[in-house]
């Protein structure tokens, strides 16, 4: 075994480690930088080869959006219009696949309430030279654009580990301005009856999922979805499923979505 794969299982080792140790702590704020605070270093490395979809989705969330600046008489027709806000955005990594539209946006805003997280985001924004991305330690239901509705509105693996799930929608309908993006991408269950628009599930999978994503308190939901649809206008929602890591081939349960405030 190479030096290079014995520290990358090494690292794969300490990260695991605080994945199944207990979370501690009175408040959401508490238990996230309980869980997330000790494999800050290795959050990167790690999920992606865990939480697939993520840089698909915003490329297409940019290319949605621009494109219709450039539309003859599109009240977007100023790309300094746009702002963007990345909600449980964490370290800010999906925007690395972007980087060469992030200046078409006024300003990108990564709100989460895990500073250690922030932290491996305020470096990259260093790195980067990411002059129009803050920042921003807080609950995202606190959280008030300083110049009114914005342009897109994000959530990345965010929604199935906040407690008031709902909210956040209904809070992202209320600062989204008209024809602006929602993007979700989330792992999920299925309901026993889908939808029209879901895949079925087996009920192993359903359960199987939910209990093992729960012990992180990360629950899993079919509702996600379904309020989505209620409350934008859907454009494209596609689901599949991709290897978690170490669990021998097997493949959890996720979707995209992309709505639109009309």
């Amino acid at each position: 075994m190479s030096s290079t794969t014995r520290s990358s299982l090494l690292a794969d080792l300490q990260t695991l480690y605080h994945l199944v140790k207990p979370t501690r702590g009175d408040t959401h704020a508490e238990r996230l930088e309980s869980f997330y605070g000790g494999q800050a270093e290795q959050y990167d490395r790690f999920r992606e080869k865990l939480l697939h979809g993520r840089e698909s989705l915003y490329q297409q969330l940019t290319e949605q959006t621009l494109s219709k600046s450039n539309q003859v008489g599109s009240s977007y027709s100023r790309h300094t219009d746009h702002i963007w806000i990345d909600c449980g955005g964490g370290t800010g990594a999906a925007f690395e696949a972007i980087q060469q539209s992030l200046s078409n946006f006024e300003q990108i805003f990564i709100v989460d309430l895990c500073d250690s997280l922030l932290d491996i985001a305020r470096d990259r924004i260093t790195q980067y030279h990411w002059t129009n991305v803050t920042p921003t330690c807080s609950d995202i239901l606190q959280f008030t654009p300083p110049r009114g509705p914005v342009s897109i509105i994000t959530f990345s693996y965010a929604l199935t580990m906040m407690p008031n799930w709902f909210a956040a929608i209904d809070w992202a309908y209320r600062w989204l301005k008209p024809g602006g993006y929602i993007g979700v991408v989330d792992f999920f269950v299925a309901h026993k009856h889908p939808a029209s628009y879901q895949t079925p599930q087996s009920w192993l999978s359903r359960n199987f999922w939910q209990l093992w994503f729960a012990a992180d308190n990360v629950f899993l939901s079919a509702d996600h979805s379904a309020y989505l649809h209620h409350r934008f206008t859907p454009i494209s929602y596609t689901e599949t499923c991709a290897k978690v890591p170490y669990l021998f081939g097997l493949k959890a349960p996720y979707y995209q979505f992309i709505g639109q405030k009309l």
